[in-house]
């Protein structure tokens, strides 16, 4: 009865305690982290006239309208627009509306300033597309119905300011006029609209901005043409190029005449070669660049140009800024080594400076690209002059005082490749110098450490500790776990720059403008393409560095020469590079490393021709020796066209070259152009694991996996459904898919769904594909998925032939053998539009996977595998239950808990990456888009390791409970054996 007493009170005690499994407040961001980012700006308005938060609006590459803080760069709102909904201008009306025009002059909104709201939008049409143009007079007043004036489609749109409504619209573009100015008369309450016909012809229009009545036409000609550009000087003198770029046109305008002054440039100063207007928007002044040499001229009352100054350096120039009556500043950068001279000046006095600042400013950056600028008032009541600065490397900066204010790394908005490094492993005997910065900072972190368990701390110290914890945490070291949840995250952007994220709070551990990939080196239009693992240490050699290959084109052609860069992955250094080689179409990495565990690498340029890397004796013995065993494949996705390819021998060249080798093609697949387009081809990842080829199901059967790293998915559909969804009719349209062996060509499976059509995004895995379409007939979307069996190996079943050894488990396998296959295939309604599919991957590939969705809401939705099975029936048996079959149900269901990025989006997502852990159970997923999102998943639970919220405290307790209570009932035992032996 002792006994029993005690385990009765155990049980309450252990029934007092709340087992949830909710996320607490402190746990965010402990396995996930989340950052924001805008990409490149390509126009800022500054809003610092009004007392409160000054900020500034900007408009991006990325197709995103931002207002920034100005004191920390901050975002204090953001509205990302669809892909194709470009930002064509910006502007402030009121002081209190941002006016976006965007989608190539056809959607015109305007945005509350202070949350970002919209207020309205309005939607134009017109007859053809053409340049578009914003003008926000200045004279808007609030509560006034005023006209805000539109140039696109090819029409003038006069909008109401109120609501958006528009008022009226005209259609120049009926007449073969090219606009490219609109001019607003506030005094007569007109608008000019000025452009060219053709390349002779110039035409002003005169049009009532209340109601949209021409008021007066006039046009004039002249002989040598125009190249197109032009740029408004003042109110009533434009200027432009002739066609042959070698002369400036200065154009009066008035109501009566248009008169044309022109004048060559090599009049202006004693250069030679073809010019271009920059488009900076100065009052009187504008900017000519000849070659590397930028002119500033000025333009005289009478129509004259006169030279006002020269300038041989790397420069940008910002707009004209109206700080004072009736005075007018802009801004000059220049570079000069490790520093850059911010030059502020007067449109009438090019002689002085209102202002000469030196700024220390990191080369990695590269060249400033654009610049804006912004007056305040010191307390002196001087005028003051703050810089917003768009470098070469995307990154945003404010420069004040000569200082560098804040600065934000919008480059990572634009990632194109992903790969992963290891940390170094931790060694041993690291001092305290090395883990603390300073004895003072070690005794400040404890102090309010301590004073953060004792209550005491302020709102601010509980952040600083916060952040402290996070800092000092497992997860941010800069060292290997053993569990493989540390790692560096190699990231490519579209600016040539890479980064190296720490996966544990996503900070940067390095970055690097690549000098092969920069504008200012010795590439014209330089791009990124590919990143590879180029150099992995293992145990043998750990006192190398692990290292990157980065592959780019000069070029927008396949036919440009490319870009190699060698990037250690520790330190960001660029170890080695090599520029203007050949061309670079396709990147295979092959599955040999050379003695210094470089990986070998063939790069396949536009004539076919293959070139080894690294470049060295050692790397072409080896691929000399596996030469047999080389194929790739090729897509030529406008001929409809697949073809293998294999190593022929040497090329045959004037220089002798023994790392280039011809190729030879071994097969070709050519779909129908009548009635097929390639719209997409999947392969399965190099890296991933597979468990076992076999698969239990139910009654104890065994099917064996079709394990192929040379299958190739294929999707084509009919060339009239390659447009948007809906442009077809059902009957107009279908679907093929393809399982095709690239070693030789050969067609596993194929599959039709008629009435289907595009986008097609597809995932391959194991002996599986599943691919995401929309059904025109049903009106909705679909996932479909194929399951591909080797029946070649059915025989293996056989429990004799495993005793007697007559299996064929061993025996080699060949694709020039022709596979016995069978698949099964099943398809699903789902009801999100989908961006991206990936799959989970684990170390070695036991765990169940699942899929990652990239939906069309921004988010990544983690989809158990078991729900895409093909065997899936409406009444499963007994067996098939046990197995895990799922009943049949004609839709994949959503469950809200599902989403692994909970509440939060990746804004423009493009690619989700994965990548196993050491850990089975876990894997690491990386979605990236204009904002990053890390975060761990484990699909079948941690099973091989204990929960971040499992209570050590409860453990201990109930081990503590139950020794007490061992010893209680041994105790209480032991008397009641002595109270009977005294009876």
């Amino acid at each position: 009865m002792a006994i029993l007493r005690v385990l009765t009170s155990l049980l309450l005690l252990f029934s007092s305690f709340n087992f949830s499994h909710s996320l607490y407040e402190d746990q965010v961001g402990l396995m996930d982290w989340h950052q924001q980012y805008i990409g490149k700006v390509k126009q800022a308005v500054f809003q610092t006239q009004k007392a409160g938060r000054k900020r500034v609006i900007v408009s991006t590459d990325e197709n995103v309208v931002a207002s920034l803080d100005l004191r920390r760069g901050e975002i204090f709102w953001r509205k990302v627009l669809g892909a194709k909904d470009s930002v064509d201008e910006i502007a402030l009306a009121l002081g209190k509306y941002v006016i976006t025009l965007s989608s190539e002059g056809s959607v015109l909104r305007a945005w509350n300033l202070p949350d970002g709201l919209m207020v309205w939008e309005s939607f134009l049409t017109g007859s053809e597309s053409s340049k578009p143009l914003l003008l926000v007079p200045e004279t808007l007043k609030v509560d006034k119905d005023s006209v805000i004036l539109v140039y696109g489609c090819g029409s003038l749109h006069a909008i109401s300011s109120i609501d958006g409504e528009v008022l009226w619209s005209k259609d120049l573009a009926t007449e073969g006029i090219l606009v490219q100015q609109l001019i607003y008369n506030d005094e007569n309450d007109f608008v000019y609209a000025v452009g060219f016909d053709g390349v002779s012809k110039f035409h002003l229009y005169q049009i009532n901005a209340k109601n949209g009545e021409l008021l007066k036409h006039n046009s004039a000609a002249y002989p040598g043409g125009f190249s197109g550009e032009m740029l408004l000087v003042t109110k009533d003198r434009l200027v432009t190029l002739d066609s042959s770029r070698s002369t400036v046109v200065a154009i009066e305008i008035s109501e009566e005449k248009i008169v044309f002054e022109p004048t060559q440039v090599s009049d202006l100063q004693d250069v030679s070669g073809t010019a271009v207007l920059l488009p900076a928007k100065l009052a009187g002044i504008f900017a000519v660049k000849v070659n590397t040499v930028i002119l500033f001229v000025k333009v005289t009352n009478f129509g004259k140009l006169e030279l006002v100054d020269k300038l041989d350096h790397t420069v940008a120039v910002s707009d004209a800024l109206s700080f004072s009556e009736g005075q007018q500043a802009f801004a000059l950068v220049q570079h000069e080594g490790s520093k850059i001279d911010l030059t502020i000046k007067l449109n009438n006095d090019w002689s002085s400076n209102l202002l000469k600042e030196s700024i220390n400013m990191d080369q990695d950056r590269g060249v400033v690209q654009k610049m804006f600028i912004n007056n305040y008032i010191r307390t002196d009541r001087s005028y003051g002059f703050r810089a917003l600065l768009v470098m070469e490397d995307h990154s945003l900066l404010l420069v004040q005082q000569g200082e560098i204010v804040w600065s934000r790394e919008d480059s990572l908005a634009s990632v194109i490749d992903v790969t992963t490094s290891e940390l170094p492993v931790e060694k041993d005997g690291v001092s305290v110098a090395k883990v603390e910065h300073s004895l003072f900072d070690w005794l400040q972190g404890h102090l309010l450490k301590l004073k953060g368990t004792l209550m005491l701390a302020t709102p601010d110290e509980v952040v600083a500790i916060q952040k402290m914890r996070l800092q000092s945490s497992e997860k941010s070291k800069m060292t290997r776990d053993h569990n493989g949840f540390r790692k560096l995250l190699i990231v490519l952007t579209r600016a040539g720059k890479v980064f190296a994220l720490h996966t544990g709070d996503g900070r940067i551990i390095w970055s690097q403008l690549l000098h092969t990939l920069r504008k200012t080196g010795s590439c014209e239009s330089p791009s990124g393409l590919k990143l590879l693992q180029w150099q992995v240490p293992h145990h043998h050699a750990m006192d190398e560095n692990p290292s990157v290959l980065v592959t780019g084109r000069c070029g927008v052609t396949s036919d440009s020469p490319g870009v190699l860069s060698i990037v250690d992955a520790y330190s960001g250094k660029e170890v080695n590079s090599f520029s203007s080689i050949h061309s670079i179409v396709q990147v295979i990495p092959l599955p040999y490393t050379d003695s210094k565990e470089r990986r070998l690498h063939l790069l396949i340029d536009d004539v076919k021709r293959a070139h080894l890397y690294p470049q060295t004796s050692e790397a072409v013995e080896i691929f000399k020796s596996e030469f047999t065993n080389i194929y790739w494949y090729s897509v030529e996705e406008n001929n409809g066209i697949l073809r293998g390819h294999a190593v022929k021998s040497n090329c045959i060249l004037d220089v002798a070259d023994e790392y280039c080798f011809e190729t030879r093609d071994l097969w070709s697949v050519v779909f129908p152009s009548e009635s097929e387009k390639i719209i997409t081809t999947v392969t399965r990842k190099l890296n991933e694991v597979v468990h076992t080829q076999a698969k239990v199901i139910a009654d104890e059967d065994v099917m064996f996996k079709y394990i192929s790293k040379n299958i190739l998915f294929v999707a084509t559909v009919s060339p009239k459904a390659t447009g948007e969804i809906g442009s077809v009719t059902p009957e107009e349209s279908s679907l093929v898919v393809y399982l095709i062996d690239t070693i030789t060509g050969r067609i596993l499976h194929r599959m039709t769904h008629h009435g289907s059509q595009g986008p097609v995004h597809a995932v391959l895995s194991e002996n599986w594909v599943v691919y995401h379409y929309f059904n025109l007939r049903a009106h909705r979307y679909e996932m479909s998925v194929i399951e591909i069996y080797d029946q070649s190996r059915a025989d293996n079943k056989d429990v004799l032939k495993l005793v007697f050894g007559k299996h064929n488990l061993t025996s080699p396998i060949s694709s020039y053998s022709r596979p016995d296959v069978v698949t099964k295939s099943q398809s699903y309604f789902f009801t999100h539009s989908v961006k991206t599919i990936a799959v989970t991957s684990t170390a070695k590939g036991i765990t169940s996977r699942q899929l990652l969705v990239g939906t069309i809401g921004d988010q990544v939705l983690a989809l158990d595998k078991r729900f895409l099975d093909p065997r899936r029936s409406l009444n499963p048996t007994a067996a098939e239950k046990e197995e895990g079959i799922i009943p049949l149900t004609d839709s994949l269901p959503i469950l809200p808990q599902s989403y692994v990025t909970h509440a939060l989006k990746v804004e423009n997502l493009r690619g989700i990456e994965v990548i196993p852990a050491k850990l089975e159970s876990t894997t690491l997923i990386f979605a990236y888009g204009v904002d990053l999102f890390f975060t761990r998943l484990a699909p079948s639970r941690t099973y091989d390791s204990l929960t971040e919220d499992f209570s050590y405290a409860l453990l201990l307790i109930t081990i503590v409970a139950l020794v007490v209570a061992i010893f209680v009932t041994w105790i209480l035992s032991e008397r009641k054996e002595l109270q009977e032996k005294w009876r």
